[in-house]
């Protein structure tokens, strides 16, 4: 397996338009982030699997059925007594998102529950800080992140603030911060930069995720692409310029193409990887980004291989 990714998977119920008399319309698109980079990364050509847990619903059986025909194997998707988590994702004229949340099942994911097998026989285990918010699985995402660095496997980790699921922003900073230990690769928004670092400068930012041992910092710039910083080096990566109508599950994409390219390296995806190699990285992640915020929902905006390559293999832009 290339991929193991562990949290929530949930219903989007994104915003789509509004009728006549002014009513917004909702779509109940599959979403949740680390759900989000499992997929995206298999339409991309890695294999990858998800840990999680859904509700004995109509939801959760749709997100089983999703996870499954993007070709993520779904195994280790438990089931709960309660309902499916869901979010509420409204979107304004610019195609900013606000995100309030119905949480349900995703919380209850338990470390007994967790596939410690699934988790060693991965190149990379990435997780998100939303399963860190409460309950159950807050213990078992810390779980399954120690058991992949003890076993040697490169730990991923996304920060993803959703201010509502907090109490206030000092408790957000101080559960975000306890996983970094076991972090190997982060990707973050230049506005949880400083929830993390307590600074708003980039390079400085990145330069203190790298000494508390992240090796590889990624901050997303929306539509000015992203900040990189790697073995001591610090770059600034142009985006793709795009139409945008939705924003939603662009990160993810950019996330989980960045994670699919390189677990084509091999067994260590970070051994002897150069400067050179990871702009080229982050020029496709870019544009994987950029071909989700062109269209509408999460994971059905995501690109596919060959959506970005022509039949002669150059790129297509959005």
């Amino acid at each position: 397996m290339d991929i193991t990714t562990i949290g929530e998977i949930l219903i989007d119920l994104t915003q789509t338009d509004t009728s006549a008399n002014g009513v917004p319309l909702f779509a109940a698109n599959p979403g949740g982030a680390p759900a989000n980079v499992a997929v995206a990364a298999a339409r991309l050509g890695a294999q990858t699997a998800f840990l999680g847990k859904v509700g004995g619903d109509g939801f959760g059986a749709y997100l089983r059925r999703v996870l499954k025909e993007n070709g993520v194997d779904a195994a280790g998707l438990r089931t709960s007594s309660l309902p499916t988590t869901m979010a509420i994702v409204a979107v304004d004229q610019t195609g900013e998102r606000d995100f309030r949340f119905v949480r349900g099942a995703d919380r209850e994911l338990s470390p007994e529950e967790v596939d410690e097998d699934a988790v060693l026989r991965s190149k990379i285990l990435h997780f998100g800080s939303v399963s860190l918010t409460a309950g159950r699985a807050r213990n078992a995402t810390i779980f399954a992140a120690r058991t992949a660095h003890r076993g040697g496997i490169l730990v991923s980790y996304d920060p993803n603030y959703r201010a509502a699921l907090w109490r206030n922003p000092a408790e957000a900073a101080e559960w975000m911060t306890i996983p970094l230990p076991l972090v190997d690769i982060i990707k973050l928004s230049e506005e949880e930069l400083p929830l993390l670092t307590g600074v708003t400068d980039l390079e400085e930012g990145a330069r203190l995720l790298e000494e508390r041992g992240v090796a590889l910092v990624l901050v997303t710039l929306g539509g000015d692409g992203c900040f990189c910083r790697w073995q001591g080096k610090a770059w600034h990566q142009p985006g793709i310029p795009v139409q945008i109508a939705d924003t939603n599950g662009a990160g993810d994409t950019f996330f989980g193409a960045v994670l699919s390219r390189l677990c084509q390296r091999g067994a260590n995806p970070l051994k002897d990887l150069t400067p050179a190699e990871l702009k080229d990285i982050l020029a496709f992640a870019n544009r994987a980004a950029a071909f989700t915020c062109s269209r509408s929902g999460a994971i059905p905006a995501m690109p596919t291989l060959e959506e970005l390559f022509d039949k002669e293999g150059g790129p297509r832009l959005p």
